[in-house]
């Protein structure tokens, strides 16, 4: 289901609402930049930062309310050396922490990971993220830490008829109630 308790909609954001994506990217506080870059980044990164993702082919979910991305979930195409393999990235804005928001995207991201082929995802994260690394762990992670930070890495199945039905429902209602707000 798209909704939640906030009445947003998570969807698949296209390229050219790129900004949207980067005006949630530059709302993130020293602490979330930190968290989810692995280490301070300026403005002007930020502003780069969603052209390049959709220039490399990355797919970005993101939950909208108001017309605002207030969080995003990155699945970025996989490493030439390593087949069948994306690397994941997450971000809510701060005030909405804790609401379930997290969940639902790296659920979407999941389903869409799988049904494009993809069998291994991989996420670092830092290691003061302690709420990226439990939301990574209910979803079966194995959570390893090392010298630069924590890596997550999990196993997806292959794509059935059923998760390729429930992505598309998915988005189909993620479009309508967009369009009826």
């Amino acid at each position: 289901m798209a909704r939640d308790k906030t009445q947003g909609v998570i969807r698949k954001l296209r390229a050219r609402e790129a900004h949207l994506f980067q005006d949630h990217l530059l709302r993130l506080d020293a602490e979330s930049r930190n968290q989810r870059f692995l280490g301070g980044v300026n403005d002007a990164f930020i502003s780069r930062y969603p052209g390049r993702c959709f220039a490399n082919g990355a797919t970005v979910f993101a939950y909208i309310e108001d017309g605002k991305v207030l969080g995003a979930a990155e699945l970025h195409p996989e490493d030439q050396d390593q087949p069948n393999t994306a690397e994941i990235a997450f971000s809510v804005e701060p005030e909405l922490r804790r609401r379930g928001i997290g969940q639902r995207l790296f659920r979407r991201l999941i389903t869409s990971a799988r049904n494009e082929g993809i069998r291994h995802l991989r996420l670092n994260s830092h290691p003061s993220n302690e709420a990226m690394q439990a939301l990574a762990r209910k979803f079966k992670a194995q959570i390893t830490f090392g010298n630069c930070g924590t890596m997550g890495s999990l196993k997806l199945p292959q794509a059935t008829h059923s998760s390729i039905a429930n992505e598309l429902l998915d988005d189909i209602e993620a479009n309508i109630i967009e369009n009826a707000a």
